[in-house]
This record gives C-alpha cells, sequence and structure tokens, in this order.
C-alpha cells in the first residue's frame, strides 16, 4: 500500500499542479472564468441553498454541464441520416451509457408495440413456433458483457486520413451489457433438421433487414436480448427484441427481430451480395468476412484534444476482439519504433471492450502515439500499410489498422498515417 501511495505522490508531483494554500491567499486567483466565491477556502453558492427535487424528472438525465458529450452525426450527413457516433475520448471505463450508443439502421426507426410483436421461427425445424415477448421472458435469461461494431467502422481510414476526432473515426462502437435468452436454447426447442445449416434473420423495420447467420455462430453464444445495461431496449436499439452476435460484425445483430428461418445454404441477400462484402484487388468479392478482428485506439489523448503542458500524462485507450479476450496492449510514443506494454484495467471479458493505461512523461517534442492490441488467439493488430498490403484498399469494411495521433509541438493532436 505504501509503494502505491509513494507512487501516487510521485506522479502529483511530476504534475505540479497541486497547488499550497498560502496563508491569506485564494485559489480563486489561480483560475480563469470561474467565479471567486465559489472555490476553497470560501463556502460555494450551491451549499448556500437547497438542491432541486429527486422526484423531478422520473428518468434520470445528465448533468448540464456535460450537454457536449453527445452521439454525433456524420461530418457530412446524407439527406435521411443512417448512423450516430458514440463519443469514445469523452467516456470512461468500458460500458457505453445507453443515450450514447451509436445508432445504425437503414430505414429509420420503428416505433413496435410489444404486445403486438412476434418471432416466428420456421423452416427446416422440427417444430415451428411463433413467440410473443411474454413467451420469450419466460425462458432462462442470461446477462452478457460485449461490444458491438459496425463493419464499416473507421473506413475512412483505409485511404487518407479522413476524420478530426476518436468519435468521428471509430465512433461506430459501443459496449454494453446485453440480458435475454440464449438463441441456443430457442433454437432446442424448435429442432433443427439435419440438413440445416443456415439462419435468415429478419427485422421488422421498413427495409425488412435480412441476414444469412451461420448455425455454428447461431449455436454458439448468440442472443436474443431484451435488455440492455439494465433497462429494456430503446428503440433505436431495436426494441423490443433483437438478434445479438459478440464478437461479429453488427450487421448481423438485427434489430426489431421478427423472423428466423432455417435453410441449406446462405440465402444471399442484399446485405451480403451488394453490401458488406470485401472486395479484393482483383473485383472479386468475398462474402462473410464476419469476424471483427483485435483492434484498439488511444483515447487520451487523442485527435481534437491538446496538451496544455508538458510533464506527466495518462495514456489511456480501449481494445476490443471478436476473437475473445485481450491478451496486452502495446503503446508507442515515437510513431512504432518503440514499445511498451499497457496496463490492463479489469475486467477483462472476452468479446468485450478493454480499457488500457499508461504513464507517460511528455516532454513538450513532436511525436506519434500509437496503440497495438494482441488477443488470445495471438492475433496482432496490424500497421494500415501492411491491412492495405494484404487486403488492398477498395474495401469499405473490417477496417483494423494502428491508429496513429500526432503530438505537435503546441500540444495539438491530430489524426496522422504513419
Amino acid at each position: 500500500m505504501e509503494d502505491r501511495r509513494g507512487n501516487r505522490r510521485r506522479a502529483l508531483a511530476r504534475l505540479g499542479a497541486v497547488p499550497a494554500l498560502a496563508a491569506g491567499a485564494s485559489l480563486a486567483a489561480r483560475a480563469t472564468g470561474t467565479q471567486a466565491g465559489n472555490l476553497p477556502p470560501d463556502t460555494p453558492q450551491w451549499m448556500k441553498e437547497q438542491g432541486r427535487t429527486f422526484l423531478s424528472p422520473p428518468y434520470g438525465l445528465p448533468s448540464p454541464h456535460v450537454k457536449d458529450v453527445a452521439r454525433v452525426l456524420p461530418s457530412a450527413p446524407a439527406a435521411f441520416p443512417t448512423a450516430t457516433r458514440t463519443p469514445l475520448h469523452r467516456l470512461h471505463g468500458t460500458i457505453t451509457p445507453n443515450g450514447l450508443f451509436f445508432e445504425r439502421h437503414h430505414a429509420g426507426v420503428p416505433m413496435i408495440d410489444p404486445d403486438q410483436h412476434r418471432l416466428m421461427i420456421h423452416g427446416l425445424v422440427a417444430r415451428p413456433l411463433l413467440l410473443t415477448m411474454n413467451d420469450l421472458m419466460r425462458y432462462p435469461a442470461v446477462s452478457r458483457t460485449c461490444f458491438l461494431e459496425c463493419s464499416g467502422n473507421s473506413l475512412s481510414q483505409w485511404r487518407a486520413p479522413a476524420g478530426k476526432t476518436a468519435q468521428e473515426i471509430h465512433g461506430l462502437l459501443s459496449c454494453a451489457e446485453w440480458t435475454g435468452v440464449m438463441l441456443s436454447t430457442i433454437l432446442d426447442d424448435v429442432g433443427i433438421k439435419p440438413q440445416g445449416r443456415w439462419l435468415l434473420a429478419e427485422g421488422a423495420d421498413a427495409a425488412a433487414m435480412t441476414r444469412s447467420v451461420p448455425i455454428e455462430l447461431a449455436l454458439d453464444d448468440a442472443m436474443l436480448v431484451y435488455s440492455q445495461n439494465g433497462e429494456m431496449l430503446r428503440p433505436e436499439q431495436g426494441y423490443p427484441l433483437r438478434l445479438l452476435l459478440p464478437g461479429i460484425e453488427g450487421n448481423l445483430s438485427i434489430k426489431w427481430l421478427r423472423r428466423l428461418k432455417v435453410g441449406a445454404e446462405p440465402f444471399h441477400t442484399r446485405e451480403e451480395t451488394s453490401k458488406y462484402t470485401d472486395l479484393q484487388r482483383d473485383g472479386t468479392a468475398l462474402q462473410f468476412t464476419l469476424m471483427m478482428d483485435a483492434k484498439s485506439v488511444i483515447l487520451s489523448p487523442s485527435g481534437g484534444q491538446t496538451l496544455r503542458e508538458k510533464g506527466f500524462h495518462e495514456i489511456s485507450g480501449i481494445a476490443w476482439s471478436g476473437r475473445g479476450k485481450i491478451r496486452s496492449v502495446d503503446v508507442s510514443m515515437d510513431g512504432g519504433r518503440s514499445w511498451r506494454e499497457a496496463r490492463l484495467q479489469e475486467p477483462v471479458l472476452s468479446k468485450s471492450i478493454t480499457r488500457f493505461r499508461l504513464p507517460w512523461e511528455w516532454d513538450g517534442s513532436p511525436t506519434i502515439l500509437q496503440s497495438r492490441a494482441v488477443d488470445e488467439s495471438g492475433y496482432v493488430q496490424p500497421t494500415r500499410q501492411r491491412l492495405i498490403d494484404e487486403r488492398g484498399s477498395n474495401t469499405f469494411y473490417h477496417y483494423n489498422g494502428i491508429q496513429s495521433w500526432k503530438i505537435g509541438a503546441n500540444g495539438e493532436v491530430t489524426n496522422v498515417h504513419a
């Protein structure tokens, strides 16, 4: 314990930002844009009046002082926006609040009456079922924390270093605790016939979003989800029911789930032929490249932020992999010439976001920060150039190259390709 306290004191000393209270001096003199009477040793205004009642509003809201922590549209939104991005660089820990969880939809958000919603399971099954939400919630429930990522996340980085902040570049990623029923439990009830090798999952939105799911994934850790972070799904996240395939590209986790059809072959829907395929150099396209490989990004400091002084800073970021747990994260403070292993913050969960941290002394010189994730399968996050050498740059999907942040002499952080 003494060693930890000593380390903490030394870190604070390096910060040079823990002022002593001189006799007869007010700390207000050290602050700018702050009412002097609200700083120690004075009694702040909010200690002199009764606070608002906890009865209003009935659903809790963030402090008005954090109103800039919000989802954002793309920098050049379409006439009918289809996605919002999570403010990763403004979050702490690993769980994304429901109100900040990224959105991706293809025909708007349907407002579904749960009493009139049904899940139909048919096709190559012994016992077709038509389940109400009440039926589903009578099954044994499970909860699991895992990430969800759009396969088009970070797509701008295949080419020029477009995007300024981590939110703009990587914000089609979030992490939550999900509660529902294991899909394998339901499929066991219907009895899949021997020739049943694929599922067709269909949503109840105006796009009738449909994807083919290999039966191996359906019987592994797939879930039928009705709750997110302890409350019922929000409409934009699939209320009242969605499919969740941990570690797999988000487009397969069909929202507003209404139908599962068991078939012998993939159904080759629009979303797995003209879309969500990986175009190769020779013009051919790979289908069903479903896994989201290991990836990481430094969030503090990151694009759009400014280091205001030299000295001690904590580098902090997140890592994730569809292959399982994150085993380690290495951080470079010199553009990849050397690497140091960061500390992983517990808990380290499979197919979930893991927070990493590393202390750093910035000497004021321009440099480039990078992070490199390694998962429990041994997969190592590639550089951008290696990714392009292996796959080409014709695709829009599954970009997981190392992110580079340039720190200028003035402390400004920008997105670069290094």
